[in-house]
């Protein structure tokens, strides 16, 4: 939460904005999928008029008709940066030490393995860094087709054995570097690691030259790096970050392990398949649209969507990289650890450290009924069922507020995101965009190449009437927390044939992304809990429901905080509690049985 003496920069002028209707028209999106998508692919690309046609049947040019716009400034970026109060960098992120996140009860249904018990283990001397690497190659690697593959995009086996070996003779030394020390991870691959190739979700083609080992990692993963994690292998990912599915027919889908009949969620598709399986306690992903949300949500597991520029200046005013974990303890942990200043990083360097709140301080959340009510009827049982949880256990306040435009201000964010999403691919992949990426994202490429710099600058106006609205709602409100499901629906089903060329269902990628884009488009932080579970319509396992809050810009802290709290609902006062798949890989015992002297 952000200090009542807190100050910032660029923070928006508190303006309420108009009181209007919350209506959605119905979409009509084609369903595209097979033939029928490829030849509709083929058409758009080809003939110019059919992708204008496209595009305003999308509604992308909602805005053009909107006149309160007109009492909007434009804000092309959203950057809203906290400062220290003593004008200089508040140093250091906050301490990530063993006594600070403890192991949780091993009694605990539903149990996920955390960073704290492995480091436990190795401490002890009962486990090693190099019997878990050796115990996860033969799952994860694609050299060896292990039952885990689909959501690893790259594992390079002798560098992760290296770090392995080198973590293991620190633990033996007495010398940890800390909590991470030999803890597997996985990162996204659209985010560079040393020695890894960002393939960005497409086929990889070696005599490509846009595909190029990183040489270095981003800093956000160096500083996980440099606290000892073991980035085990790179995370597939959605084609370009495109869609929230996790389809993807050229590297093959990762599978969701709650109910492989349903999809993980995108564009981290691979964190959350990763996640969900237990290989990792911690993923590093990003989020344009709620491509780490969307699949937390999907996957039962935890993803934080940081404030803009928060862990690393990018070239984006919609994307953010941050962590996903199994337990909200590591979820802290990692994003503690990713948000250290960097000093070659002027804008991520300014951000003063994100505070957790008072005990003493006054929580409310806020909930726009209407808003939540276009939900599914489990997922709003759900969402009503933590809500009371919060209100009637935890004393939080809880109070009704309006959002104006949310169906307005979704589009032009669609609009805006598959704007960036051509300028990023054509910057990268030049002449041979459209001849290398599938067919949805030729589709969806040649579409968004029809948006105008007036409706871009419209776009900002509406981010802008949103932006002053939330600071509005903060400053009427200290400490509030926008609650709402992270997802409307509790998952989206597989369908016989998508892997052959993709889906393309914008009426139903609208409606997923219903809730996550507010936080994108203004650049507030989110995070998304698990709250529930509902029974499927198809396959066999329990899917879980999420359910995220947003706070103010660097309100990080708070929102970690609220997801603990979240965690001890799931945990302690949900029907069941936290239901663990089927074919959860209990790694710790796998590693167990790797012989530590042949390692």
């Amino acid at each position: 939460m952000a200090a009542s003496h807190q100050r910032f920069s660029g923070y928006p002028r508190a303006r309420e904005g108009p009181r209007t209707p919350l209506t959605r028209a119905v979409e009509t999106n084609p369903e595209l999928r097979g033939w029928p998508l490829v030849l509709a692919a083929t058409a758009v690309t080809r003939l110019p008029f059919l992708a204008k046609a496209t595009w305003t049947n999308a509604k992308f040019g909602i805005t053009r008709n909107i006149p309160d716009l007109a009492g909007y400034d434009y804000c092309l970026h959203p950057v809203v940066t906290p400062l220290a109060a003593d004008h200089g960098n508040q140093a250091s992120a906050l301490e990530v030490t063993p006594e600070l996140f403890p192991p949780q009860p091993a009694a605990l249904a539903g149990r996920f393995y955390s960073a704290a018990d492995y480091h436990e283990l190795y401490q002890s001397g009962k486990l090693t860094p190099l019997q878990v690497a050796q115990a996860l190659m033969p799952l994860i690697s694609r050299q060896q087709n292990g039952k885990y593959v689909s959501a690893w995009s790259e594992t390079q086996i002798e560098s992760v054995l290296s770090s392995a070996k080198a973590s293991t003779d620190r633990y033996h030394q007495g010398k940890p570097l800390g909590l991470l020390d030999g803890v597997p991870v996985g990162v996204k691959e659209d985010t560079d690691v040393e020695g890894y190739t960002s393939y960005h979700g497409q086929r990889p083609e070696p005599s490509d030259p846009a595909f190029t080992p990183a040489t270095k990692s981003v800093w956000p993963v160096a500083r996980i790096q440099a606290a000892g994690a073991i980035v085990v292998g790179t995370l597939v990912m959605h084609e370009l970050g495109s869609d929230v599915t996790g389809c993807n027919p050229r590297r093959g889908s990762p599978k969701n392990w709650n109910n492989t009949a349903y999809y993980t969620g995108g564009s981290s598709s691979g964190a959350g398949s990763a996640l969900s399986a237990g290989l990792v306690p911690i993923a590093i992903g990003t989020d344009a649209g709620g491509s780490i949300r969307v699949p937390a949500s999907f996957c039962g597991v935890y993803g934080l969507k940081p404030t803009l520029h928060r862990t690393c200046a990018m070239r984006s005013s919609i994307c953010v990289t941050g962590p996903l974990a199994a337990t909200a303890a590591d979820l802290a942990v990692a994003y503690r650890l990713m948000t250290a200043p960097n000093p070659d990083d002027a804008i991520q360097f300014s951000f003063a450290a994100s505070i957790p709140p008072s005990p003493t301080a006054k929580k409310t959340l806020g909930i726009c009924q209407e808003w939540i009510d276009l939900a599914s009827p489990v997922v709003r049982k759900s969402t009503k069922q933590a809500i009371d949880y919060f209100a009637q256990k935890l004393n939080y306040d809880v109070v009704d507020i309006t959002l104006p435009y949310l169906y307005e201000g979704q589009l032009a964010h669609s609009a805006w995101a598959l704007s960036e999403l051509v300028e990023h691919t054509e910057a990268r992949l030049k002449e041979r965009t459209l001849s290398t990426v599938n067919y949805c994202n030729q589709l969806l490429l040649s579409v968004a190449g029809c948006t105008t710099a007036s409706d871009i600058l419209r776009y900002s106006q509406m981010r802008a009437l949103h932006m002053e609205h939330l600071a509005f709602l903060f400053r009427k409100h200290p400490g509030l927390l926008i609650v709402t499901p992270t997802v409307p629906e509790a998952g989206w089903k597989v369908s016989p044939g998508d892997e052959a060329y993709g889906l393309n269902d914008g009426n139903l990628t609208i409606r997923m992304m219903m809730y996550i884009w507010l936080a994108n488009s203004t650049g507030c932080p989110a995070v998304s809990v698990p709250v529930g579970y509902a029974e499927p319509d198809q396959g066999e396992g329990k899917l879980p429901i999420g359910l995220m809050a947003m706070g103010e810009w660097g309100c990080e802290e708070q929102l970690l905080s609220w997801a603990a709290e979240a965690e001890g609902y799931l945990n302690g006062s949900l029907q069941g509690g936290r239901v663990r798949p089927r074919e959860w890989a209990d790694v710790i015992e796998l590693a167990a049985n790797v012989d530590d002297e042949s390692s």
